[in-house]
């Protein structure tokens, strides 16, 4: 089968994440089951128009806004005639699909939706228009769809907004093995994430300047990068190191050698930080918000009202140990990649059945 993806970046993007992994782990799976997979995305500086990742193949064109126009050139005059199946990857701005596709089945997935998100990410007139006109009325072409999701948040929400054909199918894992480390002999905490408004990073900041009243010499790893970042450098308070980007390697080491995680974000489709946290054998601790509050009840997290204050509390209580968290790996609420690609596949075509 002919299977063409469309998603508004791909893993070489700097601003790759959690959907990219989900789509393209997905992508790698089908290929492995004898189909044709072509992603197409936003072009990236410094990378190729037509490019392959692991037998998946890559093609970049349009800016973060073109890129929507273009996809839909490239159906009429290349993907049209050759392909099977479509998958509508949804990350804020739809592909609109339903408007161009016809004939060939589609399966939309979507992440998360955005919501006051908006207002975290854009200017007030921008976040204003994106959140009570734009998404809706963009969400109302998909009513009919077939769409999978990540979350039963997620679900919730999609439902929201009118659509009737919605279908969890858990994110993906690989297989993590955890690393010969120890945890740190003081008081260790992370965060994982883009440093952009929507993930929080300054409430993480905030919650930990608490947390070190109680526990002076407890430190801060903040691991990811983004645009706030530098403003953040600038006023963090003693015991705090940025890490930037790091590999996978790197990022199990620390996660694995720090005693909980901590997780801000505003919403989140799932929260793949809580997953990859849990599988090392650390703890999470997060905002009670759509898609962190399944991944913490999955992983044996705890979840608070959205504040720093709540978060330093809970924090401070897992690490004296009068309120103790176990991480679970999750089973049932995650599974193997491969599956997750096999459900995706059957939804898609239940629906070209029907």
């Amino acid at each position: 089968m002919n299977i063409l993806a469309y998603n508004w970046r791909d893993l070489a993007h700097p601003r790759a994440g959690g959907a990219e992994v989900y789509l393209q782990s997905v992508a790698r799976e089908w290929v492995g089951s004898r189909h044709d997979v072509t992603i197409y995305c936003a072009a990236v500086d410094g990378h190729p128009e037509h490019d392959e990742w692991e037998g998946v193949h890559l093609v970049r064109r349009g800016s973060r806004l073109g890129v929507y126009r273009e996809a839909r050139r490239y159906w009429e005059e290349t993907a049209k005639a050759k392909t099977d199946l479509v998958v509508d990857s949804v990350n804020t701005r739809p592909f609109m699909t339903p408007r161009f596709v016809h004939g060939v089945p589609v399966l939309t997935l979507f992440y998360q939706v955005a919501r006051e998100v908006w207002f975290a990410e854009t200017p007030w007139p921008v976040a204003m228009l994106g959140r009570y006109i734009l998404e809706p009325r963009w969400l109302k072409e998909y009513h009919s769809a077939r769409v999978a999701t990540i979350s039963a948040s997620s679900k919730e929400s999609l439902e929201r907004y009118g659509l009737r054909d919605v279908t969890v199918v858990p994110v993906g894992v690989s297989t993590i093995v955890r690393p010969p480390v120890e945890k740190e002999s003081g008081p260790t905490v992370v965060f994982l994430g883009r440093l952009s408004a929507n993930k929080r990073p300054d409430h993480a900041i905030a919650a930990f300047r608490l947390l070190r009243v109680l526990h002076p010499n407890a430190q801060l790893w903040v691991v990811g990068d983004g645009p706030m970042r530098a403003h953040l450098e600038r006023s963090a308070p003693p015991g705090v190191t940025f890490f930037g980007r790091v590999d996978e390697r790197q990022k199990h080491e620390l996660l694995a050698r720090a005693h909980v995680l901590i997780a801000t974000s505003l919403r989140e489709g799932w929260g793949l930080g809580v997953t990859e946290s849990a599988q090392v054998g650390t703890p999470a601790v997060g905002y009670d918000v759509p898609g962190l509050r399944d991944s913490l009840a999955a992983h044996g997290g705890a979840a608070v009202a959205p504040s720093p204050e709540g978060l330093a509390a809970r924090v401070a209580l897992v690490l004296t140990g009068e309120m103790p968290l176990t991480a679970f790996p999750g089973e049932g609420a995650v599974l193997p990649w491969d599956e997750v690609a096999g459900r995706l596949l059957a939804i898609a075509n239940a629906g070209a059945a029907r």
